[in-house]
């Protein structure tokens, strides 16, 4: 079958070197085939138009009149271990994985309504304490198959000592409270990686559930970046850009479970490396953001 996709979402894609897997070129070469393979594979009828994620599509399909979703992703790095971490959880807070081919990059998963998500509800305090409560049900311990969070710091901090683009006190402090934060060992929950209000969305199962995880393994703190860089426009409409991101980033950590000190060092790491990949990337309104987050979270 022949598949339209947006052709800003196939040009970003087409320009992605190899991260572990094909180029986003080679990827998207393959894709007309891929997509007739997987329906016939898992027996599924498309049911209506795609949609587009971050590095990968999702067809609505049914299967023995069953309404499920097909995602079918560019393989990478960050997105290796997102079965194993759905099998984990097996619908804990997040979507339920039917099916998955690893080989194929293609998931099976539970339908749910992807034209809501917490980005879409009116009070953004209530969006956090959803966001909070899903976090802490997805946060168990993690299986030995995910990535360890501290591995991934330490293959970050190279690009970001060698980006120039960035204020020196924002590298030095960034590389420093990592080095202190896992000199030694903590706690290996299993984190979503990428839980912003947009991967949250409506189910029927249950009210809220979480999509698209990029899974690690540690501190939960480091979850609550994507947090503050969604919804930015609450943030800035305040009084005090700096009480505001501290007060969401406090009823997160309330919600969650997670001591508030330890969730603030977490995120400034956090902030610190995002600040070094939106800076060798060009994407210059969002560095300035982090760069204010970073800012807006130090003592």
């Amino acid at each position: 079958m022949t598949v339209a996709l947006p052709s800003a979402w196939v040009a970003r894609i087409r320009a992605l070197p190899p991260e572990g897997g094909p180029s986003g070129e080679r990827w998207l070469d393959r894709l007309p085939r891929l997509i007739p393979e997987v329906l016939e594979h898992w027996e599924l009828d498309v049911m209506g138009e795609p949609w587009t994620g971050y590095t990968a599509i999702a067809l609505p399909v049914l299967r023995d009149g069953i309404p499920l979703v097909v995602k079918i992703g560019w393989p990478h790095r960050d997105s290796a271990a997102e079965h194993l971490a759905l099998r984990h959880w097996a619908g804990r807070g997040a979507v339920i994985l039917v099916a998955a081919d690893p080989a194929r990059g293609a998931l099976l998963l539970e339908r749910l309504d992807p034209d809501r998500s917490l980005e879409d509800l009116p009070d953004v305090d209530a969006a956090c304490v959803i966001a909070g409560e899903v976090m802490a049900r997805l946060h168990v311990p993690a299986p030995p198959t995910i990535p360890a969070l501290d591995e991934w710091v330490a293959r970050q901090l190279p690009g970001l000592q060698a980006c120039e683009a960035i204020p020196r006190r924002i590298v030095t402090r960034t590389g420093d409270l990592a080095r202190e934060l896992t000199a030694t060992p903590g706690p290996r929950s299993l984190l979503h990686g990428d839980l912003h209000f947009g991967n949250i969305l409506a189910g029927t199962r249950e009210p809220w559930l979480a999509i698209d995880p990029n899974p690690l393994a540690g501190h939960p703190g480091f979850e609550l970046n994507a947090l503050l860089r969604n919804r930015v426009e609450e943030l800035r409409a305040s009084g005090s850009f700096r009480y505001a991101v501290r007060r969401r980033l406090e009823i997160l950590a309330d919600v969650a479970g997670i001591d508030s000190t330890e969730a603030r060092l977490w995120t400034l790491v956090h902030t610190g490396i995002q600040i070094g990949w939106q800076a060798a990337s060009g994407q210059h309104d969002k560095q300035s953001l982090q760069i204010a987050l970073f800012k807006a979270l130090e003592e």
